[in-house]
């Protein structure tokens, strides 16, 4: 009897467990104001990610009114690297969107699922059960978590790169000034020809500086989140020796 009543205890608490998961947790976990810090990381990214994008479209029709086609293979490089800026953007924007996601997948099926068997355990006594909650709980954790933990990486990482990314913007904008810039004394052509052997070599590092700040980009905001997810399920295996299989991720 006694048995029974603590058995009756232990669902009693998965159940209220799973009440506050679905009720209290779904709603922090989804809250922007939880994820404030991380929403204003992934804002502030996103605006450099369209500066640089602005710059290099700016700077590739800035190129343009080179005389002849001594600008064109540049023109036409940096009007690709506007491909590589969509896909960072693309990346910003769904890792935002998974914070909400993430959050209510987490609180409000994962856990209480992971409760309910947990519940259905303590009577049936089927190790697959208890198995099968902790790995609803782990697997929760670890998907609500990779957004802020990816972000936070990448900050570190792009502390070291935001001045280099920076200064990119403003070349580009120098360059682009420099190359469409004209005077009420002089023609625009006859500005231009005087300038351009000068400006090529500043479009050209513009051109090389546009390609490391997107190597950067797509680095801290498509690899990093990857690599994270991995890191949390590398963890969860090695230490409580749960298999979890995730394609693409676990190679199994």
């Amino acid at each position: 009897m006694q048995r029974n009543s603590k058995k009756l205890i232990a669902v009693a608490v998965l159940l209220l467990v799973a009440i506050l998961s679905m009720t209290a947790g779904t709603k922090i976990s989804t809250s922007t104001k939880t994820h404030a810090k991380t929403i204003s990381a992934l804002d502030d990214k996103k605006k450099t990610v369209l500066e640089l994008t602005a710059a290099s479209a700016a700077v590739s029709t800035a190129i343009t009114f080179l005389p002849g086609d001594s600008g064109s293979t540049l023109a036409e490089k940096l009007m690709d690297l506007s491909n590589g800026f969509l896909i960072v953007l693309c990346a910003l924007f769904l890792e935002k969107y998974l914070l909400t996601i993430t959050g209510y997948a987490t609180f409000m099926i994962l856990i209480p699922v992971a409760c309910i068997l947990g519940a259905v355990w303590i009577f049936k006594r089927q190790e697959v059960l208890k198995r099968l909650a902790v790995k609803c709980v782990l697997l929760g954790l670890a998907i609500y978590l990779i957004v802020p933990a990816s972000v936070k990486v990448s900050g570190l990482i792009e502390k070291n790169y935001q001045a280099s990314i920076d200064s990119t913007i403003e070349a580009a904008t120098g360059a682009k000034d420099e190359t469409v810039g004209s005077t009420e004394d002089e023609s625009l052509l006859d500005k231009i020809k005087d300038k351009v052997t000068g400006i090529s070599d500043e479009i050209q590092n513009s051109l090389n500086n546009f390609i490391e700040s997107l190597a950067v980009l797509l680095v801290t905001s498509c690899l990093i989140p990857l690599l994270v997810l991995g890191f949390f399920i590398w963890i969860i295996k090695a230490i409580l020796g749960v298999n979890l299989n995730v394609p693409g991720i676990s190679g199994r």
